[in-house]
């Protein structure tokens, strides 16, 4: 038997979170991002409040395309306007996420809203972010990986028995060993906290 896991966003999620704020320059902001490898950051206010998220094609955009500001100087102005804020290229509308979010529901938002992050909020709080480049990263793990991980996460629980053996193939982690049928379930759920495990089997063998 098996059952599918229910994967949250606290476990892919990036955090702790970068930020940057509306008024930062744009150049800062390519540098924030380029500088930890992120491809979006949540905006925030004077407060530390969420105001927008902006992405890297966001800012490519405002450092690249014509600034509208430039039509509207006065003659006798100097020709190039002052640099551009985060808040004039950043998207306003903040789509966020909670930490018991699921991940399908991440996917979906992502896919309705053709957006690549999201940031995860708890109360009025930024605490993280999470991407494709997250779910990526976390489908990506290697077998042996996973199941090092799932025989840990037993271990750690379970240090005097029951045992079981753990197989990994694909994500799909394989749990064999006696049937009990309360160990068994604090098994399968220890097993779905490991990033990366997209389903748990129960194989038995003879007592």
């Amino acid at each position: 038997m098996g059952s599918q896991v229910a994967m949250l966003v606290r476990e892919v999620m990036s955090s702790p979170v970068i930020t940057v704020r509306r008024t930062d320059p744009v150049r800062r902001a390519i540098r924030t991002l380029h500088g930890h490898d992120i491809t979006a950051a949540p905006v925030v206010d004077d407060s530390g409040r969420l105001v927008g998220v902006v992405s890297e094609l966001d800012l490519l955009r405002g450092e690249f395309e014509p600034d509208p500001r430039a039509s509207v100087l006065p003659p006798h102005a100097a020709q190039e306007p002052p640099p551009r804020r985060v808040m004039e290229v950043m998207a306003r509308e903040a789509v966020t996420v909670t930490e018991t979010t699921d991940v399908t529901t991440v996917i979906d938002l992502m896919v309705g809203k053709r957006i690549k992050s999201l940031p995860v909020v708890r109360g009025e709080e930024i605490v993280g972010m999470i991407s494709r480049r997250d779910l990526m990263a976390m489908l990506a793990r290697p077998d042996g990986e996973l199941r090092a991980a799932v025989e840990a996460a037993l271990r750690e629980h379970y240090p005097f028995g029951p045992s079981w053996d753990v197989a990994v193939h694909d994500g799909v982690a394989e749990l064999s060993g006696p049937p009990h049928q309360h160990a068994d379930h604090i098994a399968d759920l220890l097993a779905r906290t490991v990033p990366g495990i997209v389903r748990v089997k129960h194989l038995r063998r003879a007592p």
